[in-house]
């Protein structure tokens, strides 16, 4: 459980950030830093539970879960590499292309979303698949406002709304493995 739970802090910990960094203009200011403070708290709250969870320990891994292979093996470190060169390459091309800076966040949604779902066929997951979708599909918007008057607003949709899906995820995925603790 405890590779799980790293994976599960990771995507949690950016979803934190894409709401941090992009919850800033066009949105009022009061807004940008309540998003903020409620994307830490929530972080804050997801640990809490994992540790909570943690130490109640729960119950043993059951059927294909106990044989499944290492959770951050080979495969997953083909999806990770494969998702670092299409970052680093689609900004460039972005950038080559004159595209706003503003298409930035909304590469990285679409990447990483993408990155989630071939993480589903990894892990044999298709609870990652929903933020992987979302993601996608968030990046893929905000990279159309991006040729539009609306362009200012793609750090909201692609970043603000792709961190609250990370995050809605990740406390899906703590709040099952609490529950899972839970006796009967």
């Amino acid at each position: 459980m405890l590779q799980r739970m790293s994976g599960v802090f990771i995507g949690a910990l950016f979803g934190t950030v894409f709401v941090v960094a992009n919850a800033h203009d066009p949105l009022n200011p009061a807004i940008g830093i309540t998003l903020r403070v409620l994307a830490v708290l929530t972080f804050a709250g997801l640990l809490a539970l994992a540790v909570l969870a943690g130490r109640r320990g729960g119950p043993a891994p059951e059927g294909d879960e106990a044989s499944r292979p290492a959770w951050f093996g080979g495969k997953f470190g083909f999806v990770v590499a494969a998702e670092v060169l299409l970052l680093i390459g689609g900004n460039l091309a972005l950038r080559g292309a004159g595209a706003p800076t503003e298409t930035t966040v909304a590469w990285i949604a679409l990447i990483v979303g993408l990155h989630f779902l071939a993480l589903t066929a990894v892990w044999q997951r298709r609870s990652i698949a929903v933020p992987g979708a979302a993601l996608t599909a968030l990046g893929v918007i905000g990279l159309g406002m991006a040729g539009t008057r609306a362009v200012a607003w793609v750090p909201f949709v692609s970043g603000v709304l792709s961190g609250v899906a990370l995050l809605g995820g990740c406390a899906y995925a703590i709040a099952q493995a609490y529950r899972s603790t839970v006796r009967p």
